[in-house]
This record gives C-alpha cells, structure tokens and sequence, in this order.
C-alpha cells in the first residue's frame, strides 16, 4: 500500500508540472534579441617600466636567476625595462545609440591607459572614455562605429520589487553569460555609495557582470549590475544595480559636458531612532534629522535650522535620512525645491534654491575652515545658539561650547555643554563676535567671564595667554 500512495503522489506531481512551469517566464526570446547590445570591455594599465641595471633578480628561495631566463620573471618586458602588458577583461558594457555610445562602470575603466571594447560579433574596437563618476560609478564610452544595435532604456522608478530581471555580462570573462532573478529591495543606501539608490536583486552577478544591463521581461534596461555583498569574494545571493534613471541623467551630463553636477543642500543629517522621534514628538521614526546646517549653504540661505527633521523633498517622502543626498543630488543646481520639515510639532514647507554640490576637496577644506571658525585661542571650540537653544535655556544671546581644550578656558573652569554669556563686561551674541573680544583680552590680568551652565548663572576668572 504505501508504495501504491508513494507512486500516486509522484504521478500527481508529474502532471501538475507543465502548468506549474508555463507559468515560470521563458527568457530565450529576450535573450536572442538583446545580447548583440551587450559587450565586454577590457583594459590595459601600463605599468612604470622597471629600471635595466637595478641588481640581480632572485627566485622565491632567494637563489639568482641567470640572465637569460630573466624574461619570464618579469612579464616579458622588452628593451630598458618596458612591460608588455596584455588586456584584463573587467567588465561589461551596453550600447545605448547607434554611433557608437557605451554605457560601463567608473571602476571597469578607472585609471586605463586603453580600453577595447568586444561586440557580439567578434569585432573589437578601442573606446574614447567620454567622462567618468565616481560618485554614481557610471562611464561613458564612444566607439568609432555605425548601424550598432541598441537597447531600450526602461524605468527603475517602476520596478516593483519581486518582479523578475535578467542580467546578461561577461563574469571571470565569460561573454554574453545570462543570470536571472527577482528585485529583492529598491532604494537601497550602501556605505560609501551617498548619492546611488540602488536596485537589490538576487541574480547571480560576479566578477566581470560590472557595467553590464539588467532588463525587466519587456527587455527594458532598468539598471546596470555594480556591486555585490560578499564575504567570499564571489556571488552570496545579494546584488546591486545602479538604477538607469539615475545613470541616463549622469550619461546626458558626460556626453555634453564632459562631468557631472550634482545638487546641493548643505546639512549634515542623522538617522531618527526610535527615542528621538519620541522626543521630537514624531508618530514614528522616520525622515533625516538636521544635525548641522553648514556655513554659506542653501539650507542656511533657506532657514533649516539644526533639530529640524526633513521628511518630504519635491513631493517624495523621505522614510530614512539615507535616501535624501540621493534625491537633492538629482536636482539640477539653481532649481528649487520643496522641502517638508517637521518643526517643533508642526509641519512646514520651506522652498530651498539648491546649490551645486562641492567637489570632495572642496567640502574639506570648507570643514577645515568651519572648525577653524569654531575654535578660538582660548582652547574652545563653540558655535552659535539655535532658536532651540534659546527656548530650551530661556535666554536671548551667548555661544554654546562644543569641546574644551587645553587651554585658558579649561584652566578658568569652563565645560562642554556651558553657554558663553558675557566676556570682561561684554555681552556675547556669536561666535565672531567673542573672537573680537578675545583678541582685544589683557593678558596680565584675570577678566571675568559669565556662563549658562543647566539652567543657573556662573561667573568664572579668565586669564587669557
């Protein structure tokens, strides 16, 4: 009897399969069509020529290796030490028009000295690089050519997660391999990667997929296949996409200009927990929490304080402070925004004209001189009072100490957390304005110097250096 029921069950299982199949998708149709559209890109990196006479050269035991099997320990090098490097395969690529634009990864090409570029039919062609992002990891590439096949640019906007994708590259170099998947997260912040949303999917993508499309079963490119999670070096079941929305508006900007502008607001933001979002009076947390308005920046210009949460930018809600630089980013400088903050219970909309975002070198130096503009010669660094501040002390003027050195104000008593009041007689209303004072400071006497610290009054002696 039981292996009479054993084989109606595996029959049973047996005719339910055609149906249960039919509904899987075919991908064999997308893939004929769309892989002509895909291509690999290789690189050359010219190493610096070694030296001729720089002194024998020695195998793994130390032992000198004779002179003339010396070329095959150093690459094949040619004469005066010149390397004769061959071209790495490093990723994939697609062809967005017809006359010859590609579309690839910043770290597929970053640094070549060459890149070639391999179509479906075999043919290999050297590529200008026409700009390259690393903030989006997205390269534009031009090859001499005409009459190219091309793919359709979908949305990313409109992937729904669980939907099926396909992924066709190139992985350990391996042309025109097909993975496919499901979207398995949209929006998502990786470290390192501030102004990219991207697309989490469960294809199989490895080593050599960089660069290359990932396409919805319309044979749309809705994404292009950047980085994995690993902590083996290979697939983990845990992919990333750079959504195409984002990276056809970085391709519109390097093909007229060559490099991209980004938007701008100027805050330095936090994630809200749990307990500040009760403390904020928050029905839940969510939104960016403005921890610091930075100087001479559109949030400053616009009126966003610090303690404000920002929960809307031009009409998108913002669930985690993660998704904000991704959508100001995309905000050409000069246009205005819309911004939603929630504000001591109530809800405002501020209009920001939005900036052009400073280049990494810039947004240092721009730190550097704001800490600068902190610290003063009396070992403090402060900063001026929020409206906040001054509801919460109940006063009208003074600076806030940030941290305390060593110094004359340590000496004197003061701690982080004190408000700097009054200075030898004088009334403190801002941070340029106690430097003033203190450079006009006796240095022979003690002067006195009056602080907030909690909710009482305290005079301390100062005897500036």
């Amino acid at each position: 009897m039981k292996m009479i029921r054993s084989m109606v069950v595996v029959l049973g299982l047996a005719l339910s399969m055609p149906s249960w199949a039919a509904e899987l998708p075919d991908f064999t149709g997308l893939v004929k069509s769309l892989s002509p559209a895909v291509v690999n890109i290789s690189t050359i990196n010219e190493a610096k020529p070694e030296p001729e006479n720089s002194g024998p050269m020695r195998g793994p035991n130390g032992e000198e290796i004779p002179e003339i099997f010396r070329d095959f320990f150093r690459g094949f090098q040619g004469p005066g030490g010149t390397p004769r490097v061959n071209p790495q395969s490093l990723g994939s690529g697609f062809i967005i028009s017809d006359d010859g634009y590609v579309l690839t990864n910043h770290h597929v090409v970053d640094g070549a000295t060459k890149v070639m570029v391999r179509l479906n039919d075999r043919r290999e062609l050297e590529a200008e690089v026409i700009g390259s992002d690393k903030r989006s990891d997205v390269a534009l590439l031009k090859v001499d050519a005409v009459d190219l096949p091309t793919l359709s640019m979908g949305s990313s906007d409109a992937l729904e997660v669980g939907e099926w994708v396909l992924a066709i590259g190139s992985p350990f170099g391996f042309d025109h391999s097909v993975t496919a998947g499901i979207v398995s997260a949209k929006e998502r912040s990786l470290e390192g990667d501030t102004y990219v949303p991207f697309i989490q999917t469960d294809v199989a993508i490895n080593p050599g997929n960089s660069g290359g499309p990932l396409f919805n079963l319309d044979g749309e490119v809705v994404g292009i296949n950047s980085q994995i999670y690993t902590r083996s070096g290979g697939f983990m079941g845990l992919s990333f996409a750079i959504p195409v929305d984002v990276a056809m508006e970085v391709a519109d900007q390097l093909r007229e200009q060559g490099f991209v502008k980004r938007g701008w607001l100027g805050v330095i933001i936090q994630e809200v927990t749990r307990d500040l979002a009760e403390s904020f009076g928050l029905d839940k947390p969510s939104g960016a929490l403005v921890a610091q308005v930075l100087a001479d920046s559109p949030a400053l210009a616009a009126g966003i304080e610090e303690g404000d949460v920002i929960i809307g930018f031009n009409g998108r809600e913002i669930g985690l402070s993660s998704e904000l630089p991704a959508q100001v980013g995309r905000v050409a400088p000069g246009k205005s925004a819309a911004v939603d903050i929630y504000r001591k219970g109530e809800v405002v909309t501020i209009d920001v004209e939005i900036g052009l975002l400073p280049s990494q070198q810039e947004l240092a130096q721009s730190n550097m001189a704001e800490e600068s503009r902190k610290k003063t010669s009396l070992g403090l660094s402060v900063r001026d009072l929020t409206d906040e501040d001054r509801e919460q002390f109940g006063i009208e003027s003074g600076v806030l100490v940030e941290e305390v050195k060593a110094g004359p104000a340590a000496q004197a008593g003061v701690t982080a957390g004190d408000i700097i009041t009054t200075l030898d007689g004088e009334s403190v209303s801002s941070v340029s304005q106690l430097r003033k004072l203190v450079e006009n400071l006796p240095a022979q006497r003690p002067v006195p110097l009056r602080i907030m610290r909690g909710n009482s009054p305290v005079y301390l002696a100062l005897r500036a250096e």
